[in-house]
């Protein structure tokens, strides 16, 4: 009898912890959208999923505005669910919420205030994802924002996995032209995030990364199509686009193209050897200028599927050959901004 009455306090107890563990990951989960349960969401993500240490967390990249109107990719931590990719685009739509979270970024929500995202259905075998949103997913003002919006709903989509391609429907039905004249009719993929220059005569596209400047308090990086001459997009043309610099008047800043000069660029067993000069190089910033090299040139040199890592050399030697005391990681960056 009393090993009996010993059992069943010891099965109490263990169901009063799992209630109460149970209880306190639903309160943390209550911090954020979460998935409709009656909308069929097919999994899209079993593979390459990255799982923080802290439980269940997911690093996932969202897009959101800055003051000049450019697309900024951002990592941030949400809760693990099934259904993650149409959880993202939740903590994408305009609330008062989100406003005062990203307030000191100088970043802004795209998708509309008052936005529902009705469905959303995956195709393990061709990739495409169908989103379906209500009608205030219509409500926005400008030809730029449509072009964003767009593009916010479809880089965030891609980049989960098994996400290829994104179709969206209103209340739906399939659209075939918004009302700023984007077609829709068919699955979008990834094209010219912020382009700034005109396409006409151009002969490929390369991504440049250069820094927002309108925010002292948050520094990120903002990914910029650049049209070329060149055959096709190529190492040493994106990097050439990168120490030019920015194109004027455009909002966007770099301390790349003001101190160091591209000397050239060589790829190696899935190194790319990057070889710059520098005119002149204070101590005072050294660190600071030579981070935001590092960061920009491997944010640019991620396109290209054959590199995993960057090294830069000063005047064909190591920085440690150079006499610069700066350790850096050499891996491909992979995620752009944080927060």
């Amino acid at each position: 009898m009393k090993f009996k009455k010993f059992l069943l306090i010891v099965l109490i107890l263990s169901i009063s912890i799992n209630v109460g563990g149970c209880k306190g990951k639903d309160a943390f989960k209550k911090l954020f959208s979460k998935k409709d349960d009656n909308v069929e969401i097919i999994r899209s993500d079993e593979e390459k999923l990255d799982i923080t240490e802290e439980d269940g967390l997911r690093n996932t990249v969202m897009y959101f505005k800055n003051s000049e109107g450019f697309l900024v990719p951002v990592m941030r931590k949400l809760p693990w669910e099934e259904g993650i990719a149409k959880i993202a685009l939740k903590n994408m739509i305009d609330t008062p919420t989100l406003r005062e979270d990203l307030n000191s970024t100088g970043l802004e929500p795209i998708i509309p205030a008052g936005t529902e995202i009705r469905g959303m259905t995956i195709d393990e075998d061709t990739g495409v994802c169908k989103v379906d949103f209500n009608n205030e997913f219509l409500n926005y003002e400008s030809e730029k924002d449509e072009s964003n919006l767009i593009k916010s709903v479809v880089y965030t989509l891609t980049e989960f996995p098994k996400i290829r391609e994104v179709q969206i429907l209103v209340e739906g039905e399939a659209v075939s032209t918004m009302k700023y004249g984007t077609q829709v009719e068919d699955s979008l993929r990834r094209e010219d995030i912020n382009l700034v220059k005109n396409l006409e005569g151009a002969r490929s596209k390369v991504l440049v990364y250069f820094k927002g400047e309108d925010n002292e308090e948050y520094e990120y990086f903002v990914p910029v199509t650049v049209p070329t001459l060149a055959p096709m997009p190529n190492v040493f043309t994106a990097l050439e686009e990168l120490f030019q610099g920015p194109p004027e008047n455009a909002g966007l800043s770099s301390n790349v193209y003001e101190v160091a000069e591209l000397q050239g660029v060589e790829v190696k067993d899935g190194t790319a050897y990057v070889d710059l000069s520098f005119d002149s190089l204070k101590e005072e910033n050294k660190k600071d200028v030579l981070e935001e090299v590092s960061k920009s040139v491997g944010l640019t040199l991620s396109q290209f599927d054959e590199i995993g890592k960057v090294e830069l050399l000063i005047d064909g030697k190591t920085l440690e050959e150079a006499g610069m005391d700066f350790e850096y990681d050499e891996s491909i960056p992979t995620f752009a901004n944080e927060y």
